[in-house]
């Protein structure tokens, strides 16, 4: 799983023929999330992230679901360690 724009000074690159859906709320908003593949259901469900930028720090995880109807983004329901 890809996050484009995590790293400092990282440019938004998308590849061509890919999908992608940008994260909002928490602590990756504004990130594309490469959801190439992905289901109709794996998008609501969404997906558990590492990320250091959490409310647990390094190895902790944020939440992001998507909704059904809008399915081109995923937002943010919380963090866990």
């Amino acid at each position: 799983m890809r996050i484009y724009g995590s790293e400092p000074g990282e440019s938004d690159i998308e590849v061509p023929g890919h999908r992608y859906a940008a994260l909002i709320g928490g602590p990756l908003d504004g990130q594309l999330i490469d959801v190439t593949g992905w289901s109709r259901q794996q998008l609501v469900d969404g997906a558990a992230l590492i990320t250091e930028r959490g409310a647990f720090g390094p190895g902790g995880r944020t939440h992001y679901e998507g909704r059904p109807g809008d399915l081109d983004r995923l937002h943010w329901i919380g963090d866990t360690p």
